[in-house]
Formats: structure tokens, sequence, C-alpha cells
């Protein structure tokens, strides 16, 4: 059964054929502003598992940092995915896009040392400082 996400208008679509790997809340400074958020909440599938569905040409890209590439619909400002030089194998879900329940919850909160300073965790969820062990580009 496929999981089904795409942009806010509808312009950019995408499906994947099973449940993300992993999922974590992101505090990093870079994903509150490319998100307008608290923080950015992204699932991880292998490549092979991702298919974009439609409008390619309305597909986006920005290098927000180096090797990281986020890419979103040109139509509506809508970020869905990123694309990360580290996991070569892999494409990192932004979870708003998720028209579908994705199959999986998010199981930490990473780079929370940069949490935003108004915004307190209040759930039970693992906070780690930066990449936790076992994600990131050095599990990769």
């Amino acid at each position: 059964m496929a999981i089904n996400g795409g942009c806010l208008c509808g312009s950019v679509t995408y499906e994947i054929d099973e449940s993300p790997v992993v999922a974590m809340h992101c505090h990093c400074s870079i994903c509150r502003r490319a998100h307008g958020a608290t923080f950015g909440s992204f699932a991880v599938i292998p490549k092979d598992k991702f298919r974009w569905t439609s409008a390619l040409g309305d597909l986006g890209r920005y290098e927000s940092a180096p090797g990281n590439e986020r890419q979103f619909c040109r139509q509506c400002g809508s970020q869905v995915t990123m694309v990360e030089d580290w996991n070569p194998r892999g494409v990192t879900i932004c979870m708003g896009s998720f028209y579908d329940d994705p199959g999986v919850l998010p199981s930490g909160h990473i780079f929370a040392g940069s949490k935003a300073p108004w915004h307190e965790i209040t759930d039970d969820l693992p906070q780690a400082d930066t990449w936790p062990p076992g994600v990131g580009p050095d599990a990769a």
C-alpha cells in the first residue's frame, strides 16, 4: 500500500512504498527558519522506496548547508524533501507533507541544544544536542 504526500497546492506529489525507517524532530536554526516553525519533523525512507508522482517541473531546490539540498514546490513554497550527501541511499521527507499516515512516529529531538529559546520541549522523547548515536552522517 502506497503512502502519499506532497506540497500545499498539490503541484508536487510523491508516494512511498513502505513506512519510513526513522523519524525525528529537528530543532536546528536552519530547520526552524526553513519551516517557519518551532522545529521541523522529518522521516527517512530508502531512495528506492520513494518516487515523485507529479509536476517535477515545479520542484525547486535550495542548498541550505553544504551537501544538504531542500526540495520545495515553486508554486506554493512548501518544503517537501531533503537530499543529503551523507545519506546517498535515502530521502528525508518533511513529515508535514504526508497526506496519509506514514506509519512512524518521531523517536526523538535532534539539535535540541540550539532549540528556540522561547520553546520548552515537554514530551518524554530523548533529546540530543547534535546527532544521536546511530543517526546522521556518522551512522550512514
